[in-house]
């Protein structure tokens, strides 16, 4: 998940989350589409859409959860991600590596086919990403749906807004907060990184030049410093990536083998490393290293909340793409 820099940022934040305000998910209501779209079980085919690309990409789980958080977390859940043109979200560094737009387009074409004008954007990424998340081994949860789509998408936003890698603990926990999510939601939502892969980019200085100490980071364990050098060679440029996720055979089950890494210093991000470390956040993370169930019964709960954030329920809906709007 991306980076973020504190005054400025912190600014901008408070006055975006000012313009969310109000009657933010009040029209949000389970199973919205049943009355409204009778033709077509909306939800069955956003999961069949979803189970088809993950029966050919195991990639799909993580591809779908990121594209959610980097959805909400700039102007709310809105679908203002998928919106494409100069300048959009879409374009902005944190987001050159997002993907499973196609998969929320896909479901979209298919909705509008049987049900036109209806089932917005916002929803099938929500939608979607649920049904990722239990395809990949999480407990199911259920989803209010309602949303409007957005129409404003700034690249400017994104790279503002979007937490980095770097990001301290402390600043991410108040961060989560102002968009209602707590320490436990913060810690759970991280743990997505159980699937997924980043690239150097995002942790190289960790390797070589940690803080401009000339130094790695002390944080990390010596075997996993030593396989993360062959990966992402010094003063070099490289679109190597790696599994975020360290355990050799779950790198794409949503399972506690993240927390358990962290927890032997084999975290790749600077962020997911101090959780294990952070008196804020290592006892969380420790339960849900002892036992799988407390993060794969809680990882839907804090996916839920995120899907609240910054709801536009009195906008439009899409017709016939979720590229761009009417």
């Amino acid at each position: 998940m991306a980076r973020v820099k504190s005054s400025t940022v912190a600014l901008a934040l408070v006055l975006l989350l000012m313009t969310l305000v109000g009657d933010c998910y009040g029209a949000l209501e389970f199973g919205y589409y049943k009355k409204r779209c009778t033709k077509v079980d909306a939800e069955a085919v956003v999961f069949s859409v979803v189970k088809k690309h993950f029966n050919e990409d195991k990639d799909t789980v993580a591809d779908l959860i990121r594209l959610q958080f980097h959805d909400c977390f700039v102007r709310g859940c809105d679908a203002s991600i998928l919106l494409e043109g100069q300048g959009t979200e879409k374009t902005a560094p944190p987001n050159l590596s997002v993907r499973g737009f196609e998969i929320v387009e896909e479901a979209k074409v298919a909705l509008d086919r049987r049900c036109p004008g209806i089932v917005s954007c916002a929803d099938i990424i929500i939608l979607a990403a649920r049904d990722a998340t239990f395809l990949g081994g999480a407990s199911w949860y259920k989803v209010e749906t309602g949303r409007k789509d957005g129409r404003i998408s700034k690249a400017s936003e994104a790279l503002q807004l979007l937490p980095k890698p770097s990001i301290p603990v402390p600043q991410a926990v108040k961060l989560f907060a102002q968009h209602g999510l707590n320490t436990e939601d913060f810690v759970y939502l991280l743990g997505c990184h159980t699937v997924g892969t980043s690239h150097c980019d995002n942790f190289q200085d960790r390797l070589y030049n940690f803080h401009n100490t000339g130094k790695p980071d002390p944080a990390m364990s010596g075997g996993l410093l030593k396989s993360l050098k062959k990966t992402c060679p010094r003063n070099t440029v490289s679109n190597n990536e790696t599994f975020l996720d360290q355990t050799k055979g779950s790198e794409f089950v949503m399972d506690n083998g993240f927390f358990k890494k962290i927890m032997k210093g084999e975290g790749i991000l600077e962020v997911d490393q101090q959780l294990a470390i952070h008196p804020l956040t290592k006892d969380i993370v420790r339960r849900a290293a002892e036992d799988n169930r407390v993060f794969t019964t809680k990882i839907g709960p804090a996916m839920r909340k995120l899907a609240l954030v910054g709801v536009n329920t009195n906008g439009e809906v899409r017709l016939g793409t979720c590229k761009k709007v009417r």
